[in-house]
């Protein structure tokens, strides 16, 4: 039930996106979820702006759960993405925002968890 959306400045092609589908799915097991449900978008070509610049090298990341996300446990996952983005993509930690976001309610197959 995790999800894990990315918008990236620059194109991914699709050896890029298989090193990110790869590399989220070993990491979100930081957070105590399983790669089994875990649902990735990554959305390319993004226009991103920082501190009133355009980014050459960016992205924006949202990681979404069931239940409470625990701050020690997202501290530590957002290392491994900031670190999988500069490894995969070459972006700057400094040029990531990671967001998290915990539902109490989350649907799946005709019914919720």
């Amino acid at each position: 039930m995790p999800m894990i959306q990315s918008k990236i400045c620059g194109n991914v092609d699709s050896k890029k996106r298989d090193a990110l589908k790869s590399e989220l799915g070993k990491a979100i097991s930081i957070l105590g979820k399983p790669e089994s449900y875990l649902m990735l978008s990554i959305e390319d070509n993004q226009d991103l702006y920082f501190g009133g610049r355009r980014l050459e090298k960016g992205a924006y990341v949202e990681v979404k759960l069931l239940g409470t996300v625990n701050a020690e446990s997202s501290d530590r996952m957002t290392e491994k993405i900031c670190a999988i983005f500069k490894s995969v993509l070459d972006i700057p930690g400094d040029s990531i925002y990671v967001s998290y976001w915990g539902t109490p309610n989350w649907g799946y197959n005709g019914g919720n968890f």
